[in-house]
């Protein structure tokens, strides 16, 4: 029996808490003023799209969006024309959003963190099975689009 993973939408709600933690335990510098912080609404807005659309094209081939899962199908097309893993990089614009709606320097500590955690744990992982899974298709697809951007 597998043991529980915890999945990559429940480390982004973890990141949003450290980033909100910070912010009102360490605020440090305000690096963006009234109103200028609202254009944050840009990237988290843009980061939930490329996730419905991402979530969309799962459902669409029929296929697991849960990671360390064996996925029946290479998704090659729509927003993954763009990036290879573009929910994790929706989830990075999220967390950008959110920092500079909140204009604090602290929590951009957190956007960083997680775009590495994410690629040690999960897109390292997940490449590696869908090198073995899909082979010389997957090693095409690899070397015409961007992990992230």
């Amino acid at each position: 029996m597998k043991g529980i993973r915890v999945l990559p939408p429940a480390y982004l709600v973890l990141a949003i808490a450290m980033m909100l933690a910070l912010h009102f335990l360490l605020p440090g510098v305000r690096i963006i003023v009234f109103p200028w912080n609202f254009f944050g609404a840009i990237p988290l807005v843009l980061g939930i799209v490329i996730n419905l659309l991402a979530d969309r094209a799962f459902k669409k081939a029929n296929t697991t969006v849960k990671p360390f899962e064996e996925s029946t199908t290479l998704i090659t097309n729509g927003i993954f024309r763009i990036s290879r893993h573009p929910m994790y990089f929706g989830f990075v614009l999220i967390l950008l959003g959110i920092a500079l709606l909140i204009a604090s320097m602290t929590p951009y500590i957190v956007v960083v963190l997680f775009a590495v955690f994410m690629d040690r744990v999960f897109i390292v992982v997940e490449e590696r099975i869908l090198e073995e899974k899909f082979g010389n298709t997957w090693l095409q697809y690899k070397s015409t689009v961007r992990r992230w951007i």
